[in-house]
């Protein structure tokens, strides 16, 4: 788990969370409950909401490195190779032998390309607040946390603070220990499900931001699918509407979001020049499908927005 030292380490963006082996399942429709239907479809591809966002920003030509907890099985082995493959550092990923890695089967509903997924979680022992060391990494600037592991990202949020390192939060499931962790966040990027089960919030939107800025992070944004994405900082209210799309497969689209959000904020932009250049990416991979092989570069994503901007005028 030893990243290689010195100034000259080139990693501007360390995520700590998640990974996992997706089976992913076409069907001409979702079966009721004690029927049968026939795959249309079926291929294995790598997902997880901190590694994608690491691989949207590796597309980029960003440095990126992972921090996570696998194991050495036949699914912990092709994480190794697909993070490998993607240019994602992997050199403080944890691989403990003898456990399960987290894996999920996801059913795309054709014509929508919406998913449900079932999930098993993997027996891997989690990153321990110990465990987690931002030494290896002096020049990055962006920490990432998906809020699967909220002790550890506790602690590399308070590393990062320390390093002055911006902390970029994936809230997607309101869990125990969760608004804690926001406490120490710079960015927040929640979910719809995350801002709806968000106490006080009574179902706004912009009541949900609120609460969540009064918390600490200076920007926080909330991400509701084909209904765009909204947006709180110190200059008011940021509504983005969604880019129009065929749909093929949704599944990563948010982890997307956030991986090309990190993007603009590496550039300076504002948020929303962060929530535009978001949404077009996200667009584009619900378009293009196929796990991460669906993420867009960054030609395409600028091509989709001067393509809308041109026939809205």
């Amino acid at each position: 788990m030893r990243a290689v030292q010195g100034k000259s380490n080139p990693i501007q963006v360390v995520g700590l969370g998640q990974v996992c082996v997706d089976y992913v399942g076409h069907v001409p429709g979702y079966p009721v409950e004690d029927s049968k239907t026939e795959l249309e479809g079926l291929d294995t591809r790598c997902g997880g909401p901190a590694a994608t966002a690491l691989v949207t920003l590796a597309r980029a030509g960003i440095a990126t490195s992972f921090l996570g907890s696998i194991s050495d099985d036949p699914f912990g082995v092709q994480i190794v190779d697909a993070l490998k493959e993607e240019h994602v550092d992997i050199s403080c990923l944890k691989i403990t032998p003898g456990h399960t890695s987290q894996f999920a089967f996801i059913a795309i509903t054709r014509g929508k390309g919406q998913r449900t997924i079932f999930w098993r979680r993997g027996s891997a022992p989690e990153l321990t607040p110990e465990e987690v060391s931002l030494d290896a990494f002096p020049n990055a600037r962006i920490l990432h946390l998906d809020g699967l592991m909220v002790n550890a990202g506790k602690e590399a949020a308070l590393q990062a603070k320390q390093r002055n390192m911006t902390v970029v939060m994936d809230a997607g499931t309101l869990r125990e220990g969760t608004l804690d962790l926001v406490t120490r966040v710079d960015v927040l990027i929640a979910s719809k499900a995350f801002a709806e089960f968000l106490p006080g919030a009574g179902g706004s939107h912009q009541r949900a931001l609120e609460k969540l800025r009064d918390l600490g992070p200076r920007q926080a944004v909330i991400t509701l699918g084909d209904r765009g994405s909204i947006g709180l900082d110190q200059g008011g209210i940021i509504r983005q509407a969604a880019f129009s799309v065929a749909s093929r497969d949704t599944t990563g689209a948010g982890d997307v979001y956030h991986g090309a959000y990190i993007y603009g904020l590496l550039r300076g932009w504002t948020m929303a020049q962060c929530m535009a250049y978001a949404s077009a990416a996200a667009a584009l991979k619900c378009m293009h499908g196929g796990g991460w092989r669906g993420i867009p570069g960054i030609r395409a994503i600028e091509d989709l927005m001067k393509e809308l901007h041109h026939a809205g005028k």
